[in-house]
């Protein structure tokens, strides 16, 4: 029996036997914490649990930090592509990945949706300017998309049987470490009975985080330790095949 296999037995038996209405979902991560390495080439993670046998829809939601992101709008000018406008969006979430029994809009009115942020759609991303929101929103959400840093999957999440489910979230190698968290709803004719959130920690290890952390706090050393090798690269690339 794998280490999945034992925690899903043991969430179903704490299911069975808590006593308490608090305890109608639980859940759990195949791993509370992913090692980003300079090898690093994404992480696939297990999202499962149990919930009573009430028939109930779920909804699992991945968030991961929210940090600044610049849209910028591409131009072209005597054939020449040229960044143009652009808009800065002070609080987008790096990963965002939502799956579902069903597609969220059979499952929850669409302003419960927007009020717990449930949904690409439901994401609140407002640019600084706000000189045209819907265009530079949508390219920033196509963007993530794009580099499988957003999802929504309707029917991602696998109910087995009356109580068991699990849904599998894949964070790719351009995945940002920090604090994620997990969210684990269950809901009943639009109205959530229950829920549950899971930390979930990415973090960089070895070398990778001591070129980041060098990268970061001496930004200036780094960049031209980068000029300085990619120019010595340069120079004996052209002594050694050099032609006579």
């Amino acid at each position: 029996m794998t280490r999945a296999h034992r925690l899903a037995a043991a969430l179903l038996a704490s299911a069975v036997f808590a006593p308490s209405p608090a305890a109608a979902l639980v859940a759990e991560l195949s791993q509370r914490e992913i090692e980003v390495t300079t090898g690093f080439t994404g992480a696939e993670l297990l999202v499962f649990g149990a919930k009573e046998t009430a028939p109930a829809d779920l909804v699992v939601a991945v968030r991961g930090p929210a940090l600044p992101f610049v849209v910028r709008q591409k131009t072209r000018i005597a054939g020449i592509w040229v960044n143009g406008a652009s808009e800065i969006f002070n609080t987008a979430p790096t990963f965002y990945a939502v799956a579902s029994t069903r597609p969220l809009a059979e499952i929850l009115p669409e302003s419960e949706r927007q009020r717990l942020r449930l949904g690409l759609d439901a994401l609140p991303l407002r640019p600084e300017g706000r000189s045209d929101e819907a265009r530079f929103r949508e390219a920033l959400v196509a963007i993530k998309v794009d580099a499988g840093l957003y999802l929504q999957e309707d029917g991602g999440v696998t109910l087995v049987g009356d109580r068991l489910f699990h849904t599998r979230v894949f964070l790719p190698p351009t995945v940002i470490p920090g604090p994620y968290r997990v969210d684990v709803l269950a809901v009943q004719e639009g109205r959530i009975i229950a829920a549950r959130d899971v930390s979930l920690a990415v973090r960089r290890v070895g070398t990778s985080a001591e070129i980041w952390r060098f990268a970061h706090d001496h930004s200036w050393f780094y960049g031209f330790g980068a000029v300085l090798v990619a120019a010595l690269a340069g120079w004996a690339g052209s002594v050694l095949f050099r032609r006579n």
